[in-house]
C-alpha cells in the first residue's frame, strides 16, 4: 500500500505537470488562433463537434474504464475489448460520414458537409489507442501518458497555427481536432509494446461490457445535457453566436478539463486498487479532493471578477462580447470541481448505475433551462446553465456519497476552507483592481489581479485555514517516491 501511495502521489504530480503544460499549450493556441481566425470559423467547427462529441463517447463504450476498474484482467479480455473498440470506432466514423449532408442541411450551412466527413476520421484514430492507453493506466505509467498526450497536442496545435497563417481558415481547426488522437494512438502503441490477439470466445467480458455500457449511456446523456445549448444557439442564433459562446465556454472548460484529466486518471486507478479498503479509499479521495479544490477555486473567482481582462488578453478586443458570457459560466468551474471527483468515487466502487440515475435526473432539467434562456441569446443560456448547476450541487453531493466511505460532511468540510479563502482573496484582488487597475493596460492589470488573488488565497488557505500540513505531506510523498518499476502488461 505504501508503494501505491507513492505511485499515486508521483503519478498525480506528473499528470498535473503535464496537464499544466497542456493547459498553457491550449490557452496559447486559443490566443493565437482567436487572432488569426474569425468567430464564424470557430462556430462552423463547433456546430459539427456538438454532434461528434456524442458519437465519440460511443467509440470507447466505456471499455477503457472497465479495463482499469477490474481488480484482475487477462490479455484475452483486453484483446477482445480492443476489437470491439475498433469496430465501434470504424462504424461510427462511417455513420458520421454518411450523415454529413444531413448535418449541413440541419444548420443550413453547405460547408459543413466536407468538414463533417473529415472529422469522421477521428473516431478510428481514437479507437485504435483506447485499450493501449488503459494498459498504461493500469501500470500507473502516468509520466509516459503525460508525455504522449502533451506531445500530441503540441503537434496538432503547430499544424493548426501553420494552417491558419497560410489562410486555410476553419480547416486549421479541423486539423486541430483530428491530428492529436492520431499521434496519441501511435504513441500508445509504441510505448505499450502490446499487440492485441485475435478475438476469442469465452474470455469473460460480459460484465465488463455491461459496466462500460452503463458508463457510455451516462456519458451520452451528460454530454447531450451539457452541449445541447450549443446546438440550439447554432441553429437559432447562427455561427457568430455559437463562436462567441463557444470561446467563453472553452475558457471555462480549459481549467476544468485539464484538472479532471490529470487527477481523474490517477485517482480512478488508485481508488480502484483500494476499493475494498474503505479507510484508505476515503483518505486518498479526500486528499485528492482537497488538491483539486485548492487549484479550482481561485480560477473560478478570477473568472467571475475579471472576465473582461481575461477575454481581452486571451482572445483580443474583437471577442469582448464573450466576457459577460464567461462571467455567467464561471460558477460551473466550481460545480465541476465538486462533481467530477464524485464520479471517480462512484466508478471506482462500481456504482455506475447510481451515477446514471443522477445524470438522468439533471439532464432534462438542463435542457428545459436552455429553452427558457434561448430567447435571450448566449447570455440567457449561460445564466440558465449556471443557475441550474448551482441549485443541483447539494442534492448531487448527498446522493453521490450515500452509503460510501465518504460522507456529506466530509465533502462540505473539505470544500468550505478553499471556498472561504477564495472569497477573501477575491475581495482583496478586486479592491486592488479598482485602486490601481485604471493605470494599467489589460495584460499587466490581469497579472496584478491574478497575482494578488493567488498570493492571498495561498496564504489564507495554508496558514489561516490550516491546510499547510496536507500540502507538505503531498510534497514529502513526491520526494520520497522512487522511480516506478516496469510492471507486467496486465498487472493484477
Amino acid at each position: 500500500m505504501k508503494d501505491l501511495k507513492e505511485k499515486t502521489i508521483r503519478g498525480g504530480f506528473a499528470r498535473l505537470g503535464a496537464q499544466g503544460a497542456s493547459f498553457f499549450l491550449r490557452l496559447g493556441s486559443l490566443m493565437v488562433l482567436a487572432r488569426l481566425l474569425e468567430p464564424a470559423d470557430f462556430g462552423l467547427v463547433g456546430m459539427v463537434v456538438a454532434f461528434t462529441g456524442v458519437l465519440n463517447l460511443l467509440r470507447d463504450y466505456g471499455l477503457s474504464c472497465a479495463t482499469i476498474q477490474r481488480a484482475t484482467v487477462t490479455e484475452e479480455q483486453i484483446s477482445n475489448l480492443f476489437w470491439i473498440n475498433i469496430v465501434a470506432g470504424g462504424g461510427l466514423g462511417l455513420l458520421l460520414f454518411v450523415a454529413a449532408p444531413e448535418i449541413a442541411a440541419f444548420y443550413r450551412e453547405p460547408r459543413l458537409t466536407a468538414v463533417t466527413a473529415v472529422l469522421a476520421l477521428g473516431f478510428l484514430f481514437n479507437a485504435a489507442g483506447v485499450q493501449h492507453g488503459a494498459v498504461l493506466q493500469r501500470q500507473m505509467r502516468f509520466s509516459v501518458l503525460a508525455v504522449i498526450n502533451t506531445a500530441s497536442q503540441a503537434v496538432g496545435i503547430a499544424v493548426a497555427i501553420a494552417g491558419a497563417v497560410a489562410g486555410y481558415g476553419y480547416w486549421a481547426l479541423v486539423a486541430l481536432a483530428i491530428i492529436p488522437p492520431l499521434v496519441t494512438s501511435v504513441g500508445y502503441w509504441i510505448v505499450a509494446g502490446w499487440v492485441p490477439q485475435l478475438p476469442s470466445r469465452g474470455a469473460g467480458i460480459r460484465s465488463m461490457i455491461h459496466f462500460g455500457g452503463t458508463l457510455t449511456v451516462n456519458g451520452i446523456a451528460l454530454y447531450i445535457a451539457t452541449n445541447f445549448e450549443k446546438v440550439l444557439l447554432g441553429r437559432f442564433w447562427g455561427a457568430d453566436a455559437i463562436g462567441i459562446y463557444g470561446r467563453a465556454y472553452q475558457l471555462v472548460n480549459l481549467p476544468t478539463s485539464n484538472l479532471n484529466d490529470a487527477a481523474g486518471e490517477v485517482a480512478f486507478s488508485a481508488l480502484s486498487r483500494v476499493q475494498d479498503d474503505p479507510a484508505r479509499l476515503r483518505h486518498y479521495f479526500l486528499r485528492g479532493y482537497t488538491l483539486i479544490l485548492g487549484m479550482t477555486v481561485p480560477i473560478t473567482v478570477l473568472s467571475v471578477l475579471f472576465a473582461n481582462d481575461i477575454v481581452l488578453v486571451c482572445l483580443g478586443p474583437k471577442w469582448i462580447a464573450a466576457a459577460p458570457i464567461l462571467r455567467l459560466l464561471a460558477p460551473i468551474i466550481f460545480v465541476f470541481a465538486i462533481a467530477n471527483p464524485l464520479g471517480w468515487l462512484l466508478m471506482s466502487l462500481g456504482l455506475v448505475k447510481r451515477s446514471l440515475r443522477m445524470t438522468l435526473v439533471i439532464c432534462p432539467i438542463l435542457v428545459v433551462s436552455y429553452v427558457i434562456g434561448l430567447p435571450y441569446g448566449p447570455k440567457g443560456v449561460a445564466l440558465a446553465y449556471s443557475t441550474v448547476m448551482l441549485l443541483w450541487l447539494l442534492p448531487l453531493i448527498a446522493w453521490a456519497v450515500h452509503g460510501t466511505p465518504v460522507s456529506f460532511r466530509d465533502i462540505l468540510f473539505t470544500a468550505y476552507k478553499p471556498l472561504a479563502s477564495g472569497v477573501v482573496a477575491g475581495a482583496l484582488a478586486f479592491a486592488g483592481g479598482i485602486a490601481y487597475g485604471h493605470l494599467l493596460s489589460p495584460f499587466p492589470r490581469l497579472i496584478l489581479e491574478s497575482t494578488v488573488l493567488l498570493v492571498v488565497f495561498a496564504s489564507v488557505l495554508l496558514f489561516i485555514a490550516g491546510q499547510k500540513t496536507i500540502y507538505l505531506d503531498l510534497l514529502r510523498g513526491l520526494t520520497r517516491g522512487t522511480p516506478q518499476d516496469q510492471e507486467s502488461l496486465v498487472p493484477n
